[in-house]
């Protein structure tokens, strides 16, 4: 199961279109709706999402609320296109549009201009823009269907924001509805109380604020992914697919960078017998992965997003147009956006689970991929 996606920020909509789907998935607008819902919730959100009510329209793929086999393709409109008509016209000749010249340190607008050859920064920005991710939230809920009927579950929950902090938790210490009643996604009332207070002050400065999430998957089956294969090891594709969310900045599962300063024996999970036939961890430091592939533990991977580079109090740059020192260029942008960056990792998650799934027990319809999982778990007495 895989993903693409299509649309600017301004554009009028963005498109997902999810490949590989098994027929016989049920799936339903609420499911797809509230996981877009809570990425446009969060202390510390821009005035965008009091525009958007995002909403994600089926397409294809689906049939009396059941996948069927192909591509479904998702279509989310974005209502603040009505305001940037002009700018964004697909076939207009853009005279009368003032141009963005002054790139932002810390975003993809220089990198971009310099890749591309463009002359005006929002040919960059509109495609590099974090609204994008909403059509990855939309794709994600489809793997999240497919997960669920395999007795997947994928959650997580924010630890720090603006250097406030839990320290790291372990998921069975998560309650999962604190989380969800929280505003930035903690479990812990008087922390969660501290981050507002820290985005306020940054809010206050003409400030951004990023913070570390942690995204667990429980439920999956030992030997998903690969250790034959460099490319498909589970935590790289998971890495990969986390990083590839803007502004994350680094990635750890378990322990993750704590296990370098351990001696090794405090830092590997030992094998301990359940029940009869059935192997489990005593620990789970390795965060659920060993040597490329799922060890049956609950999957446990960190993240760390760094500050939203669109500042309202703007650091200097150099106007491409002039030669000059500006100040860089700045729009309606977030003071924090790590509880829906979060949401936007589950989706980025739930998608390389969904294929690791597949992969291992096949790419036909559901029927069959529960059967073939069912034989696999009582050959490994699971």
């Amino acid at each position: 199961m895989r993903y693409t996606t299509a649309g600017e920020s301004h554009g009028r909509a963005l498109l997902a279109i999810v490949s590989g789907v098994p027929a016989g998935v049920p799936v339903s607008q609420d499911a797809i709706d509230v996981q877009l819902a809570r990425r446009q919730s969060g202390y510390g959100r821009g005035g965008r999402m009091g525009i958007e009510t995002d909403t994600a329209r089926v397409l294809s793929g689906v049939r009396f609320s059941h996948t069927i086999g192909s591509p479904v393709a998702l279509l989310i409109e974005n209502l603040d296109a009505q305001n940037w008509l002009e700018a964004m016209d697909v076939w207009g000749h853009g005279a009368d549009v003032e141009p963005v010249t002054a790139p932002r340190p810390g975003h993809a607008d220089l990198p971009g201009l310099q890749r591309t050859g463009a002359a005006d920064v929002r040919d960059v920005l509109e495609r590099a823009s974090a609204r994008e991710t909403a059509a990855r939230v939309a794709a994600g809920a489809i793997a999240r269907a497919f997960l669920a009927e395999v007795g997947v579950l994928v959650r997580s929950w924010v630890e720090a924001i603006g250097g406030v902090g839990t320290g790291a938790l372990v998921p069975s210490a998560v309650d999962q509805a604190a989380v969800a009643a929280s505003d930035v996604s903690c479990p812990d009332p008087e922390t969660a109380a501290r981050m507002r207070t820290a985005i306020d002050a940054a809010h206050e400065q003409g400030e951004s604020v990023g913070g570390t999430f942690t995204v667990c998957a429980e439920g999956l089956v030992p030997g998903l992914g690969t250790y034959a294969e460099a490319a498909e090891r589970l935590d790289a594709r998971l890495a990969a697919a986390v990083m590839s969310i803007p502004a994350i900045k680094g990635i750890e599962f378990g322990d993750g960078f704590a296990c370098a300063a351990r001696p090794g024996s405090a830092v590997h999970d030992e094998i301990v017998l359940e029940a009869p036939g059935r192997l489990r961890r005593a620990s789970n430091r390795a965060g659920g992965v060993e040597g490329g592939m799922s060890n049956g533990e609950p999957l446990v991977l960190r993240a760390a997003m760094k500050p939203i580079p669109t500042l309202m109090r703007p650091l200097k740059t150099i106007d491409i147009a002039t030669g000059e020192v500006a100040d860089a260029a700045k729009e309606r942008s977030d003071v924090c956006a790590v509880p829906a960056a979060a949401v936007v990792a589950e989706a980025e998650v739930a998608m390389v689970l969904a294929d690791a799934y597949q992969d291992l027990f096949g790419h036909g319809p559901l029927a069959d991929v529960q059967r073939a999982l069912g034989d696999y778990r009582a050959r490994i007495s699971w």
